[in-house]
């Protein structure tokens, strides 16, 4: 287990971030915090959700003084078309029909920051998905459930029935729900010793 004389925070919403940072066993508190996520046309996707990893580092730093903290950010690219969070079920709809029978990569890029230090390391990991035909009644009474309305791509791999779309992932599981676990332990020793 990481311990920390500093109080560590996870500048997230995501209910599913928060699930996967308790997974290690760490002693940390959630703050909420709003940023715009601005995509660039001519920035990679790595460059993305780093580049937005640290603008929600930025507006955690107005609300905290002292600690470690942890921001992420998760996109979905396909046919080089950066799929964010649906805007509406309409949206949702034409995003998962669009990625119906392809394979997509999820990017999720992280930043950890000590106030102490001033050290910060910001880093992303990417997962192959690769989706089953979908058909249109399934999409459908899965937009109904809510559950794609707060996801990047629209699904979610885990604890819904987003996790049946899925036929195959190469990489990291975890980075596709939200966080690349495994990077994210290694960065948080890096930081915090």
């Amino acid at each position: 287990m990481i311990k920390s004389k500093l109080p560590i925070y996870l500048a997230s919403k995501s209910p599913r971030r928060k699930k996967l940072l308790n997974s290690l066993n760490l002693d940390f508190k959630t703050v909420k915090v709003e940023c715009e996520e601005h995509i660039r046309n001519s920035e990679s996707p790595a460059n993305i959700v780093k580049r937005l990893s640290k603008d929600k580092l930025n507006a955690a730093l107005a609300k905290i003084k002292i600690g470690i903290i942890i921001t992420a950010d998760t996109i979905v690219v396909l046919d080089r078309k950066v799929i964010g969070k649906p805007k509406s079920k309409k949206d949702a709809e034409k995003i998962l029909k669009f990625l119906s029978g392809r394979s997509h990569t999820v990017y999720t890029g992280f930043s950890i920051f000590n106030t102490d230090t001033g050290k910060l390391i910001t880093d992303y990991e990417k997962t192959r998905v690769s989706f089953r035909k979908l058909k249109r009644d399934e999409i459908l009474k899965y937009i109904d459930t809510g559950s794609p309305m707060d996801k990047a791509g629209a699904y979610g791999i885990q604890d819904d029935f987003g996790a049946v779309f899925v036929e195959k992932i190469n990489g990291c599981y975890n980075n596709v729900v939200g966080l690349p676990l495994t990077k994210l332990y290694q960065a948080l020793l890096g930081i915090i010793r």
